[in-house]
């Protein structure tokens, strides 16, 4: 019976990306859009699901190591095809925006815009999905006095926008809907704004498996998330965008 138990449960790695994913809290159950339809997939397939809320780098570890199966939302790269085996639908693809200052007329013109300016992000997250050149500016030692990587548990993008509130950094890159969700719920529209457009590409998300699954199993488990992904589109996924107030356009 432990064994049957033990392979119908899918243990879940993922981080705080509202409204995308969500840490429970004391006055809050909710996981988040993406979560919300991870869960009703594989429950539909009878698994049971255990859910590691922890930082984005430490959950790549987690996944990596095989103390988690999956992690729903991944930028696509090559690279990290070495360490995890990616499904095959896509989470989501976002289009992206910046975060600065109310007053501050900085607009987004390709690398040449980002000299002088203290950018903030977060240890593990990639955005070469979205621009191969601007996450190399990021990565690049001689620009490292420009870069804040800013770590923590489930308050990273709130302490970002404080920072930039703050003048500690100037800019700040993510999903669109990540940026304007946090900006209303922070209440920051009279010192924050968003400036769009973007970067070059949207940021496609998959979700990533452990290698660490023996392979009939994780070809299964990628199955039934790319079918149940894929089954999503239009009327349920639209359901769980209105759950959270979320109007999303790919």
């Amino acid at each position: 019976m432990a064994n049957i138990s033990q392979a119908a449960t899918l243990k879940v790695c993922y981080d705080q990306w509202v409204p995308m994913t969500i840490f429970p809290s004391e006055g809050s159950t909710a996981r988040g859009v993406v979560i919300d339809m991870l869960h009703q997939i594989y429950t539909a397939k009878g698994y049971t699901l255990e859910y590691y809320e922890v930082p984005l780098a430490r959950g790549l570890s987690m996944v990596k190591d095989g103390l988690c199966d999956m992690l729903p939302e991944y930028v696509f790269s090559w690279s990290a095809e070495n360490d995890f085996v990616y499904a095959d639908e896509k989470t989501f693809a976002y289009t992206t925006a910046f975060v600065v200052r109310k007053h501050d007329p900085w607009h987004y013109n390709g690398i040449q815009s980002m000299q002088g300016k203290r950018i903030a992000t977060g240890p593990g997250w990639d955005y070469s999905s979205a621009s191969v050149e601007y996450q190399k500016y990021i990565d690049d030692p001689r620009n490292s006095r420009f870069i804040e990587v800013i770590s923590g548990y489930d308050d990273v993008v709130d302490r970002i926008f404080t920072m930039i509130k703050e003048g500690r950094v100037d800019l700040y890159a993510d999903n669109e809907l990540v940026l304007q969700y946090a900006l209303n719920r922070l209440g920051m529209n009279d010192d924050l704004k968003i400036v769009r457009p973007g970067l070059e590409k949207k940021l496609v998300e998959r979700a990533i498996f452990s290698k660490k699954i023996p392979t009939k199993k994780r070809q299964k488990l990628i199955r039934i998330w790319d079918e149940g992904r894929l089954s999503m589109k239009g009327a349920q996924e639209k359901f769980y965008l209105d759950k959270y107030g979320v109007t999303f356009q790919e």
